[in-house]
Parts: C-alpha cells; structure tokens; sequence
C-alpha cells in the first residue's frame, strides 16, 4: 500500500484487492455474457439472449480446468476462484434466467414467486457447493465424481433447449413451460440426489506438478 511519504517520493502506486491472471478470464466472461444476455432479454430479443446464456454455460465448463493449469496457486488463490465462481454463477444461471423467464410471460404474483424460488434455490445450491468444496480442499481429498443436487449450470443447456422447443409449440403450451420449469429445476437444485460429474479436464493440459500429483493421489469416492 501507498504511503504519504511514498507518495511525496514519486513512487504512488495503486493496488487493488483480488488476484488477476488467466485462470479467471472464463469466468468473467461468462459473466459478461450472461449481463450481455439480459440487456437482450429485456429488449425483446430472446433468440440471442439463449445464445448468451449458452455461451456463458461453455465458458464455465471449463474455467475451473482451465485454473488448475496454473502452477503453484496459493490456498487464498483457491478459494478467490471458488467465490468468484459460485458468486458469477449466481448472476449466470440463477438470475439471469428469472429474467429471461419474467420477459417471457412469466409475471405477475404468481410468477414472481415461481422466480424467487429458482433464485434462492439456486443461491442455496451454490452456498452448499462452497463449503464442501471448502472442506474437501481442507482434507485434501481429491476430485468429486459426482454432485449434490443438480447443479445450478445446467440452466445453461436447459434453457436454450426449451426455448427452441418452444418455437414449435403453441404460445399457451410454452408459456405453461416456461410456468413448470423454475419450480422443477428450484426443487432439483437443493434435492440431495447424486449427479454424475462431467469431466473436460482430458481436453486442456494441466500443469507438469499437477499431472505428477495426480498420479499419487487416491481416487476417491467421498461425494460433494
């Protein structure tokens, strides 16, 4: 931090909280997509506001592979990527598609409260992920096999699946989905029912120390 003295010397410098390097790129991008998705949902343009979304569910299939390609990354570092990635998720696949939804018919009382559930849901899914991933981090316990509950980034499949659906049905019948499905995919974030974890960590390349460690680490069944 800059001192007075410091500043008085010539050599002011500014710092900021937070780490900044390549393994949260994905992450914020996919964040900026969802925001990206919104304005478009909000103007009336839902065919590139499920492109968005879709876009956003890619870019956070791969950060956290993407992450631990980094050599050496420090236990603050770790967790800075686990709270960033559930708080984007939040925005992402939580928020984004009450929006999405609430400029798609669904509104009104009833419609609000079909919207809130998903998002706290969602919220609820995301503050559980982080502290078991905080206590599987703590035990060294290696990688999940599978989830606790669907996780809240399948909206990014879902949604876009059902509004193309939905351009060959009838207005009533999509908008009954579009009713239905907040409060399914709500219930099915926080039910505790095991869900197979995809792994795209064969698709990019580790780093050298994480490669050698993986193969001295014990393949784990605990689950999330």
């Amino acid at each position: 931090m800059s001192t007075y003295a410091d500043i008085e010397k010539g050599a002011f410098t500014l710092n900021f909280i937070g780490f900044y390097d390549y393994t949260v790129i994905l992450t914020y991008l996919s964040l900026i997509s969802s925001l990206a998705g919104m304005c478009f949902a909000v103007a009336g343009r839902p065919g590139v506001a499920m492109a968005c979304l879709a876009l956003s569910g890619i870019c956070d299939l791969f950060d956290g592979t993407v992450a631990r390609t980094k050599k050496g990354r420090t236990e603050d570092e770790k967790s800075f990527g686990i709270q960033l990635d559930s708080m984007c998720d939040v925005v992402c696949f939580g928020v984004f598609p009450a929006v999405f939804l609430y400029f798609s018919g669904v509104d009104g009382v009833g419609g609000f409260l079909l919207l809130s559930f998903y998002v706290l849901c969602a919220v609820i899914r995301l503050a559980f992920f982080n502290v078991l991933e905080a206590k599987r981090q703590a035990a060294n316990s290696g990688s999940n096999k599978s989830f606790r509950g669907l996780p809240v980034t399948t909206a990014a499949m879902v949604f876009p699946a059902v509004f193309l659906l939905g351009l060959l049905l009838p207005r009533d019948v999509c908008l009954l989905i579009y009713h239905v499905l907040p409060a399914v995919m709500g219930f099915l974030f926080i039910l505790d029912v095991r869900v197979p974890k995809l792994d795209v960590s064969g698709l990019i390349r580790r780093a050298p120390d994480q490669e050698k460690s993986a193969e001295h680490q014990p393949v784990c069944h605990k689950q999330e």
